[in-house]
C-alpha cells in the first residue's frame, strides 16, 4: 500500500495459465504451526498505548510503520519499522512493512488498538508464487491474523480495509498521524479528515501531527525495566563485538583495506548476535578519526595510528548500544596519543560525574566542555589573550569548540539519537530522572591540515563514548566492563591478543 514502487522486469516471466495455477496450488501439506505464544513485550506496549490514550483522549491515532524503500529497481533496503509503530506495539526487526497501528477511542474512555498489516496469502493465491516482493515462495512466509492477535493481545486486521476504517465514522475528523513514518499514508488521513469535516486549517491539523510525534518521542525518555534490560543486552553484545575488533586489528594491518575489515568484523557479530548494526559504524583509523562520522570506512589501519571505532548492536527489539573506543593499532599509546587521550577521559569523567537525578541533560554537555576549554587553554591552543572564561561564554566564546564541535551527550534506546522530535528546550534543559539512558561522548579532534594545533597533534583523533543509566542516586555506566583509561585500553589489547 504505502511501499516505495518497484521497476519490474519486463522480460521476466511466470506461467499463468491455469493449468500451472491449479498445479503449483496443489500438493502441500498441512500446516504444523505451533500456536503463537504472547509476547513478553505485549504487556510493556499495552501499558505504553493506554499511556498515550490518557493524553489524547476522543482522537484516532493512526501510527505506521512505513513501507519498503527501494535500493534498486526490484531490489529493496532491509525494513526497519518507524521507531514510534515499534514502541506501542512491540513489533521490532519482525514487523512487516506497510502496517498500520491505529488507535480508535471507546465511548467509556480509553482506545482499542487495531494492527493492520498484510497477512499471510493462501498457496492458491497468486501472490504466493508470483510476487517477488511479498510472495511467500520469494522472500518467506508472514504472520497470520490470528498469529498476531496472540501474540499481541490486540485485533489485527488486513491492511486492504485501513482506508474505508478510516473513514466510516465520526473519529475520523478527529485523527492524528505520525507524518513521517508514510507520508502517502499521511496523505490519505489528510483526505479523510477533509471528507469528514475536520475543523481548523490544514496547517493547524499538519501541528497537531507534529504534536503527537512530539509526545511518542518524549514517552521513550525514560525506560521501564524491561527496555533496560535490552539495553544491558545490547551493550553486552557491542562488547563482545568490540573484542572481535581488537582481536582483528593485526590481520587489519596485514589486509589492506583494513577499515573495512574492522567493519565487517562488527558487522558479522551484530548480526549474528542482533538485528544488525543500530547505524553505520564508524572505523576511523588516522586522519580519518577526525571526520566526526567517518562511514565510508576505505582507509588503511596502520601501525602506529589510532583507531577511532563508534559502534552499536541493535537487538531485534531495536535497541541499540552506541559506544565508542579509540584504541592505538600496535597496542600501545605513543606520549603524545596519551596525552590527548587522557585529557579526553579527564573530560568523560566530569561529564558522568554530572549524570544524576535533578541536573539538567545540558549540564553534562557543560561539565565535560569546561574540562575541555582548560585543557586547551593549557596547552596554549587558543587566542592569545583569551581565558577559559570567555571561551565557554555561551554567546560571545566557543574557541576552544574547533577541536570538539559536537555535544556530550543525547539519548539513546530504540533509536541511537532517541526522542530526537522533542523541541530544544525540552531536551537540553529536561531535568534527568532515573531511567533515561544517554550517553558521554567527549572527543579531541586535530586534523592533519589544522595549522593552529601542534604539529605533533596533527592526525590524532580521540573520542570516548559510554551509555549511563539515570539512577536514583546517581548513575550507572552501563558499558563499564568496556576499559577507558589508557593503561586499561593498553591492556585490553594484549589480554585480547595473548587469548586469540
Amino acid at each position: 500500500m504505502t511501499s516505495e514502487t518497484q521497476a519490474k522486469a519486463g522480460h521476466r516471466g511466470i506461467p499463468s495459465n491455469n493449468e500451472f495455477r491449479d498445479f503449483i496450488a496443489s500438493g502441500w501439506a498441512t500446516p504444523d504451526r505451533e500456536p503463537t505464544h504472547r509476547a513478553e513485550v505485549a504487556d510493556h506496549a499495552a501499558r505504553r498505548r493506554a499511556v498515550l490514550s490518557q493524553r489524547f483522549p476522543g482522537e484516532r491515532l493512526v501510527i505506521p510503520a512505513g513501507g519498503l524503500k527501494v535500493r534498486s529497481n526490484d531490489t529493496d533496503y532491509p525494513f526497519r519499522p518507524h521507531t514510534a509503530f515499534a514502541h506501542l506495539t512491540g513489533l521490532g526487526a519482525h514487523a512487516d512493512p506497510d502496517s498500520v497501528l491505529v488507535l480508535d477511542p471507546k465511548p467509556g474512555g480509553g482506545h482499542h488498538a487495531t494492527l493492520y498489516f498484510r497477512p499471510l496469502a493462501p498457496r492458491d493465491s497468486e501472490e504466493f508464487y508470483a510476487d517477488s516482493r511479498y510472495g511467500e515462495f520469494w522472500v518467506g512466509p508472514r504472520p497470520t491474523l490470528a498469529d498476531r492477535e496472540s501474540e499481541l493481545g490486540i485485533t489485527a486486521r488486513h491492511v486492504d480495509s485501513l482506508a474505508d476504517d478510516l473513514a466510516k465514522d465520526a473519529p475520523a475528523a478527529r485523527m492524528r498521524v505520525v507524518r513521517a513514518a508514510d507520508p502517502q499514508l499521511a496523505g490519505l488521513v489528510e483526505s479523510v479528515r477533509a471528507q469528514a469535516g475536520a475543523t481548523g486549517s490544514a496547517h493547524e491539523r499538519e501541528e497537531a501531527d507534529e504534536e503527537l510525534a512530539r509526545h511518542l518521542s518524549a514517552m521513550r525518555l525514560v525506560k521501564d525495566e524491561w527496555e533496560i534490560e535490552e539495553m544491558r543486552t545490547a551493550i553486552a553484545a557491542t562488547h563482545r563485538g568490540f573484542d572481535a575488533i581488537v582481536a582483528s586489528l593485526p590481520e587489519a594491518v596485514r589486509k589492506g583495506r583494513g577499515e573495512r575489515w574492522v567493519e565487517g568484523v562488527f558487522g558479522l557479530y551484530s548480526r549474528h548476535e542482533g538485528n544488525g548494526v543500530g547505524y553505520e559504524s564508524v572505523c576511523a583509523s588516522g586522519d580519518h578519526a577526525n571526520t566526526i562520522h567517518w562511514t565510508r570506512n576505505t582507509g588503511e589501519v596502520r601501525e602506529g595510528d589510532l583507531i577511532l571505532v563508534d559502534c552499536g548492536i541493535e537487538l531485534d527489539s531495536l535497541f541499540t548500544a552506541d559506544i565508542t573506543r579509540t584504541l592505538p593499532v600496535s597496542g600501545r599509546f605513543t606520549d603524545v596519543q596519551r596525552r590527548i587521550y587522557d585529557a579526553v577521559y579527564e573530560a568523560q569523567q566530569a561529564g558522568l560525574a554530572a549524570v544524576r537525578p535533578g541536573n539538567k541533560f545540558s549540564d553534562i554537555h557543560a561539565a565535560a566542555d569546561a574540562v575541555i576549554a582548560r585543557t586547551l587553554h593549557q596547552w596554549g591552543l587558543l587566542p592569545e589573550g583569551v581565558t577559559v572564561e570567555q571561551t565557554l561564554d555561551r554567546e560571545r566564546g566557543g574557541w576552544h569548540r574547533r577541536w570538539m564541535v559536537h555535544g556530550t551527550s543525547h539519548h539513546l534506546g530504540m533509536d541511537v539519537h532517541d526522542c530526537q522530535l522533542l523541541l530544544r528546550e525540552d531536551y537540553m534543559n529536561v531535568v534527568l530522572e532515573p531511567g533515561m539512558i544517554l550517553t558521554v561522548e567527549p572527543g579531541l579532534y586535530f586534523k592533519a591540515d589544522d595549522l593552529l594545533a601542534p604539529e605533533e597533534f596533527r592526525g590524532i583523533g580521540v573520542r570516548i563514548e559510554d551509555d549511563v543509566l539515570v539512577t536514583e542516586d546517581g548513575c550507572e555506566n552501563l558499558s563499564a566492563a568496556m576499559p577507558r583509561t589508557s593503561q586499561g585500553v593498553e591492556e585490553w589489547i594484549k589480554r585480547v591478543w595473548a587469548n586469540a
